[in-house]
């Protein structure tokens, strides 16, 4: 088996020691170098090239966000940022993901080496996860229909029937999203005027992370976007980021919807998980939401997706093509819980068709 070969770019050593540790623990992962920082890894990479960078943001002699651009204009590579979670870093790293690294590692100011251990299981399928954008995926054979995610339950409480409203009033949009999804989040919701229904959305992305994200697509929409916070009414003109390490639910109120925000355990290896936003959509909307899913590693809302689907809802999901990793949007497509493949530039345009009544089961 091929191993995935990873370049470690941070100056602090004990975070290139633990990383390349943890990595070469994984048999199917191989740190083949690390550097202190980008000049003395251009030199390296004289040598040879891997198949993924970890990328630290501040460095000295160059920044990570520089090297990030010569690699995208030179050599594309994924490119996964490692970075603390200032106020700054925050700002850099979103800046860095606009300018095409795939996802994030969040590391603590303190404690790295107890942090990283804890979270082995997280950095792996991270770099596991980014390594697949852009490259072949193989076909997989259809399934029988799926179990729920284990401990969704606990979360959502059962699957039921949504109750019956007005789509034109009671309409409601889901989106979920892992690797790449922060630029294609931001292609959807920049082109939706302000009285589109409220949106509620589960990128993955780590604690803190997500209100800076939120924050950034609030200057650049002409919907007003923020961070989710438990009791906050959903409303025309709104989209909703889920806040990171915890779920996001809606709920339906006599007055429209709520969002719900709240811990539980990790749900198809996520929190937020996608499958538990797409089950709440699917008790509390139904027929009047429409649900997206968009690039992403894993098979996260694919479930919640059929039964968003099964309950009525319209479901749409990005297509191979516009994908940077086609994992989601394929396992939702193979489990049958999906309406219509779309690229990525024409997802905008049906969400306007659905608030118009025009999207048809």
């Amino acid at each position: 088996m091929k191993k995935i070969r990873v370049h470690v770019i941070d100056d602090s050593a004990s975070v290139r020691m633990v990383l390349t540790e943890l990595l070469n623990n994984d048999p199917g992962i191989e740190v083949i170098d690390s550097s202190s920082d980008p000049i003395i890894a251009k030199a390296k990479l004289q040598r040879r090239w891997p198949d993924i960078f970890i990328l630290d943001i501040e460095m000295p002699r160059m920044d990570g966000i520089t090297f990030l651009k010569e690699i995208m204009s030179t050599h594309p590579t994924p490119v996964v940022i490692c970075s603390s979670c200032t106020r700054d870093n925050a700002r850099m790293t979103l800046q860095a993901l606009s300018a095409g690294a795939v996802d994030i590692i969040s590391k603590p100011e303190t404690g790295i080496k107890d942090f990283f251990y804890e979270s082995a299981l997280v950095l792996i399928d991270t770099v596991k996860s980014a390594s697949g954008a852009n490259v072949r995926k193989l076909p997989l054979p259809p399934v029988k229909m799926p179990a729920p995610p284990a401990g969704v339950d606990s979360v959502t409480g059962p699957l039921r029937r949504a109750p019956a409203g007005n789509i034109k009033h009671d309409a409601i949009i889901a989106i979920g999203a892992s690797a790449g999804g922060t630029q294609a989040i931001e292609a959807v919701l920049k082109d939706l005027p302000a009285d589109t229904p409220g949106i509620v959305v589960v990128q993955h992305m780590p604690e803190h992370f997500t209100r800076a994200y939120a924050d950034r697509l609030d200057t650049v929409c002409e919907i007003h976007v923020e961070e989710a916070r438990d009791g906050t009414p959903i409303t025309n003109g709104q989209a909703l980021i889920a806040p990171g390490n915890r779920h996001l639910m809606v709920e339906r109120k006599a007055a429209g919807y709520g969002a719900v925000v709240k811990e539980g355990p990790l749900i198809s290896r996520h929190r937020p998980s996608v499958d538990v936003l797409f089950r709440s959509i699917a008790n509390n909307a139904g027929k009047n939401a429409l649900g997206v899913i968009l690039t992403g590693m894993g098979d996260d809302g694919a479930v919640g997706m059929l039964e968003m689907h099964q309950s009525g809802a319209y479901t749409i999901a990005q297509d191979k093509e516009t994908s940077v990793v086609y994992g989601m949007p394929y396992q939702a497509l193979k489990q049958g819980g999906v309406d219509q493949v779309a690229p990525l530039t024409k997802i905008s345009e049906l969400i306007h068709q659905f608030t118009r009544g025009e999207l048809a089961k």
